[in-house]
């Protein structure tokens, strides 16, 4: 008995207590995009995932020639934020925005053939940009090259207008920007692991359909379309009165706008609420208060900031050193001035154009009272009807409206009050302010 107890207690102890501590796991994260929210959201994203998942090292996949300099910026602050040590491999590119998310990274690996640089600061036609941006990627590029320990000079470099630098892998290696050229992220496993056995765990494994579905609504076209269904839903709703498709529009376009932004802790309560003061001021001022004023020029102010700030984390207006800065609201900013812009040009033209057409009576409440059908407006003049007979064409209570032996109809009311059907014969006694005053004959 004691001898089984003891080749028991043996094989116990044979057995390691965690299986991850006899590997090295490589937690891969895919980022062969633009570089945007979405990029953001997805680095953020598998950073959280990897240190749930307990990986030894982050390796991102990198393949971008570049994007948004604000969501580079954030990539880069979580990245030197993240405990665990993160590799690079640029698995072709990493211009631009891409060059300052690898030289954050722990260590660079580059495929043969890649290229990292080229960090100029452009506008969307691709004209470099005023000083005062290169100034400030200057500065990102050299503090996070000295945050890891690469030549700040090399990084000032590659943003520079006039000979912008670009490295290919060896020239990278000979100046201490990657540390090896590798063919595969496995290779980058295989080299950074030694001796030690590895495993890479890919973040699409770990993501759920829910987190695929915040990924692409958070795509910066689509959020572009969500806010001019929001801005041209509200302008038609307002033209054509009556809760009908425009407004139906405008909800489902600020519900798909806001409710990834809100799941990712972009937008936060209070920018929700700064939305719906807005649209409640803009409704005040169309409403109950005459002629543009106050309301709705702070009305249009809160709608336009809260789109713009739901855009941004709340994080990136503090830099590392914990300085304040309003630069990252730049971009989105702008992005919601054109969006509302083009969605109040748009809606315009969309009016013009269905108003023409059968289509626009089940968008809208169309009816017009026609003269030729009896109508008639309120005019002066009805003192030539005093006197004569008219029949009354809606029940009167004791208002309603009349008809004339002309067949106009009029707006009349009882002098004497009372309830006269329709049909019955009416004197009228007076005419006011185009309205008729009869009795009962």
């Amino acid at each position: 008995m004691k001898r089984l107890i003891f080749i028991f207690c043996i094989i116990l102890a044979s057995i390691p207590v965690n299986a991850s501590d006899s590997l090295n796991v490589f937690y891969r994260i895919r980022l062969d995009q633009d570089i945007d929210k979405a990029a953001q959201r997805l680095v953020v994203l598998g950073l959280e995932k990897a240190e749930k998942a307990g990986a030894d090292y982050i390796l991102l996949d990198l393949d971008t020639y570049g994007g948004a300099v604000d969501a580079a910026d954030s990539i880069r602050s979580a990245i030197l934020r993240h405990d665990k040590p993160v590799i690079a491999f640029i698995n072709m590119q990493a211009a631009s925005a891409g060059a300052l998310i690898s030289i954050a990274c722990d260590s660079i690996y580059m495929k043969t053939g890649s290229s990292i640089g080229a960090a100029t600061v452009v506008d969307q036609t691709g004209a470099v940009m005023p000083d005062k941006y290169q100034s400030f990627m200057r500065g990102m590029m050299r503090s996070t090259a000295a945050a890891t320990g690469r030549d700040p000079l090399i990084a000032e470099a590659m943003v520079s207008a006039d000979s912008v630098l670009s490295l290919t892998p060896e020239e990278a290696v000979k100046v201490g920007y990657c540390n090896g050229i590798c063919e595969s992220a496995e290779e980058v496993a295989s080299l950074v692991s030694g001796d030690k056995p590895y495993r890479i765990r890919n973040m699409e494994d770990d993501m759920t359909w829910f987190d695929k579905l915040i990924q692409i609504l958070l795509n910066p076209i689509l959020q572009s379309i969500f806010m001019m269904m929001i801005i041209g839903g509200i302008f038609v709703e307002i033209r054509t009165p009556g809760i009908g498709l425009p407004l139906v529009t405008a909800i489902v376009g600020a519900v798909l706008y806001f409710a990834p932004a809100y799941a990712e802790h972009l937008a936060e309560n209070w920018e929700i609420l700064l939305f719906v003061s807005g649209l409640i001021l803009i409704a005040l001022e169309i409403f109950v208060v005459t002629g543009f004023g106050v309301c709705g020029i702070l009305g249009i102010i809160l709608v336009i900031a809260s789109l713009s700030l739901a855009m941004v984390d709340n994080v990136e207006f503090r830099s590392l050193d914990g300085s304040f800065s309003l630069k990252p609201l730049l971009q989105p900013l702008a992005i919601v001035v054109t969006s509302c812009t083009a969605a109040a040009f748009g809606s315009i033209w969309l009016v013009s154009k269905l108003y023409r057409t059968r289509s626009f009576d089940h968008v809208a409440l169309r009816q017009e009272m026609k003269a030729d059908e009896g109508y008639t407006g309120v005019v002066s003049g009805l003192d030539v009807l005093v006197g004569s007979t008219v029949t009354v064409f809606s029940d009167m209570r004791p208002g309603g409206k009349v008809q004339a032996e002309d067949g106009h109809i009029y707006e009349a009311t009882l002098k004497f009050g009372g309830f006269a059907a329709k049909g019955t014969r009416l004197r009228v006694l007076n005419a006011e302010q185009g309205r008729l005053y009869c009795e009962v004959i």
